[in-house]
């Protein structure tokens, strides 16, 4: 009988196709579970569902002033955590109000709460501004 020829591989040297397709599986099961787990974008943590927000809630948008003023959630006050004046105003803020925190995308706001959290205040992050106007039902004014 005679015998059955492989095609050529092109597995590097020394190289299993087998092993090959072992580690493609890998990577295609680690990207699953990273999707799964919500772990591909940068920033902060996904927010709650809803923050509630009353009179007493102070929403903070921590972007640079060129930022805040192309839109920002209405009634949000401008804290430009970048300034790098931004722990001095922290200092300054009042020790008994309820903050949310919002940026561009999350990565600041994500920054910020954790000086503001330094400081004993109650803070919230909300993310970037689209998930912060979704979470907290503000609207985004111009």
């Amino acid at each position: 009988m005679p015998s059955a020829t492989c095609p050529k591989s092109s597995a590097a040297p020394g190289t299993s196709v087998s092993r090959r397709n072992r580690l493609a599986g890998l990577a295609v099961g680690l990207a699953a579970i990273a999707l799964s787990l919500g772990l591909t974008g940068c920033g902060a943590a996904t927010p709650p569902a809803a923050i509630a927000v009353d009179d007493g809630t102070v929403i903070v948008d921590v972007r640079t002033p060129a930022e805040y003023a192309s839109g920002h959630l209405q009634g949000a006050v401008n804290l430009d955590f970048p300034s790098g004046s931004f722990e001095e105003a922290v200092a300054d803020l009042d020790a008994k109000a309820d903050y949310v925190v919002y940026c561009q995308s999350g990565n600041r706001s994500a920054k910020a709460v954790s000086v503001m959290e330094a400081a004993d205040l109650a803070v919230q992050d909300a993310g970037g501004i689209d998930d912060a106007a979704a979470a907290t039902g503000l609207p985004v004014v111009r």
